[in-house]
């Protein structure tokens, strides 16, 4: 994907605040479950940035990076973990799925989208980074 066809996937105006303030409302309320849950803070610190180490996928080209960074960072995987969690009344799977979306929650606040094969700074919320003003 070339670099304005990236830029045409990304959403713009009310739409983009609106999406940055779901992210914010998600961080805020997985993270208050988490308290609500007396879950531990350490933990909570440990594993809140895990997601990122999908960055290191970028190391072999932008299209791999996009996909693994993607998987990391989609709802997909911790809201299945959520389910498991209470269907299995599993008190650390239900940690680690409030945290990862905790995790989701803020990235997408700061804008920190799904990502684009064109490079690390295309997102679906905009470019982000040096990138992002070129």
């Amino acid at each position: 994907m070339d670099e304005r066809a990236a830029d045409a996937g990304a959403v713009t105006g009310g739409v983009r605040i609106l999406l940055r303030l779901e992210g914010l409302a998600l961080f805020a309320g997985m993270t208050a479950l988490y308290a609500a849950w007396d879950g531990s803070w350490t933990v909570y610190l440990l594993l809140f940035l895990v997601p990122d180490l999908s960055f290191l996928a970028y190391l072999s080209d932008a299209r791999f990076g996009a996909l693994i960074y993607n998987a990391a960072h989609s709802y997909m995987a911790p809201v299945t973990l959520l389910t498991f969690g209470f269907g299995l009344a599993s008190p650390l799977t239900l940690s680690i799925a409030l945290i990862w979306l905790a995790h989701i929650g803020i990235d997408r606040a700061l804008g920190y989208g799904l990502k684009y094969s064109a490079g690390f700074g295309f997102t679906h919320l905009g470019r982000i980074g040096r990138q992002k003003d070129a």
